[in-house]
């Protein structure tokens, strides 16, 4: 009897000792694979910038920025300028927008020429993600999941028919409240072609995500893929991809400034469009600040023109049941200006280079009881434009 308790003992021990084992070798695997990205991502600065909502600015020199990582981009020579600008055929004059700045330029300092502000990743940014390999990656599909189980609610316009070159609209900028860390509140434009593995976007707005960014401030993003989600593009810098020109503005960096309910109210201005003689996507915000670009090699269908331009606001709730986190300002779209939020100024760039008003605009909310839209009133300053939002949950949206 006393062999067979010692037997059983040793087994359990040798259990508990092969568990403790496969831990340790887990967690030292997990942390060569958080340092290599680490690594990876956070190129040596020239100057580093500490930012009062604990953000780092590393300022990075143009020729090592993540971008030139990419296979597709050696011996790529960088545009600092883009060839043209596109034209409006508009009559109408955008109503000036409010200055909108990013915490980091509260204390006044600012990267040098011929570098580029990137916030520096950190280990927690990479653990609070879904996992390693899928670090600042959209789980796919990662858009417009109309039919999908529920965990994406959009309120959008967008139009169709023909080829887009480019598209602008001027976002309102809020502060939505997000329930859980990780879900999100975005308002954003999409430039989309193909589908499938094959789908193509570029993506620019704001959003509010606090499994990446680690707070519940709106911020400035970029997206991008060549395939539908899968394994190519990224939020912001974080694989290489987008080429940043300006050493003014830091994608992935949060805004001090957001409008308020029936108060002061802030707007992105965001401008998309190729550059033909390069092939390169030109993102230009606040009507005279140039990011940079998307090169023309990091697309397939996407370089004749994209065949879908959209606007509007996406949340991201888990599990595919409803939570409380709002979309725009947290208010129906029915509230209207200086209360819900908007999109406004709404325009496409065509094969010549002009900016127009889209024809035929098709708008949709996937739960008007959840998140509502209403078309804007044409003869405004506003232009083409429509109000949207509302609160998430609530008695008429459970």
């Amino acid at each position: 009897m006393g062999m067979v308790s010692f037997a059983v003992a040793l087994m359990v021990t040798l259990v508990i000792m092969s568990h403790c084992i496969y831990g340790r070798e887990f967690y030292d695997d997990q942390e060569i694979k958080v340092q290599q990205l680490l690594k990876q991502l956070n190129k040596p600065a020239l100057k580093s910038i500490k930012s009062e909502d604990g953000d780092i600015i590393d300022c990075v020199p143009l020729t090592s920025q993540p971008a030139f990582d990419n296979p597709l981009l050696k011996n790529h020579t960088i545009q600092m300028r883009p060839s043209f600008i596109p034209e409006s055929d508009s009559t109408y004059t955008n109503k000036k927008a409010e200055a909108i700045t990013q915490v980091w330029h509260k204390n006044g300092e600012y990267c040098p020429e011929n570098t580029i502000p990137i916030r520096r990743t950190k280990k927690e940014d990479i653990l609070r993600a879904e996992s390693i390999e899928r670090f600042g990656k959209k789980t796919p599909p990662g858009i417009l999941e109309v039919t999908a189980s529920g965990h994406h609610e959009y309120a959008i316009a967008g139009a169709t028919g023909g080829k887009f070159f480019g598209t602008k609209a001027s976002i309102n900028i809020w502060k939505p409240s997000v329930a859980h860390n990780d879900e999100f509140s975005l308002a954003q434009t999409w430039l989309v072609s193909g589908d499938g593995g094959s789908l193509n976007t570029i993506e620019a707005g704001w959003q509010v995500y606090p499994q990446i960014y680690g707070h519940n401030n709106p911020t400035l993003f970029i997206y991008w893929t060549r395939d539908g989600y899968q394994t190519t593009g990224c939020y912001n810098l974080a694989c290489s991809g987008f080429v940043q020109t300006n050493k003014q503005y830091s994608v992935g960096a949060a805004y001090t400034t957001f409008s308020q309910y029936n108060g002061i109210q802030y707007a992105l201005n965001l401008l998309i469009w190729k550059d033909k003689p390069t092939g390169n996507w030109w993102l230009r915000i606040n009507e005279d600040v140039y990011m940079g670009y998307w090169p023309g090699s990091l697309f397939t269908s996407l370089g004749s023109g994209a065949t879908r331009n959209e606007w509007g606001g996406e949340v991201y709730v888990r599990d595919g049941v409803h939570s409380t986190t709002d979309m725009g300002s947290g208010h129906f779209a029915v509230e209207g200006y200086g209360k819900a939020s908007y999109i406004r100024n709404l325009k496409t760039v065509d094969a010549t280079n002009t900016l127009r008003d889209p024809a035929g605009l098709y708008s949709f909310a996937t739960n008007s009881n959840c998140y509502s839209y209403q078309k804007g009133s044409n003869g405004t300053t506003f232009g083409s434009h429509f109000y949207y939002g509302g609160p998430g949950k609530n008695g008429n949206c459970p």
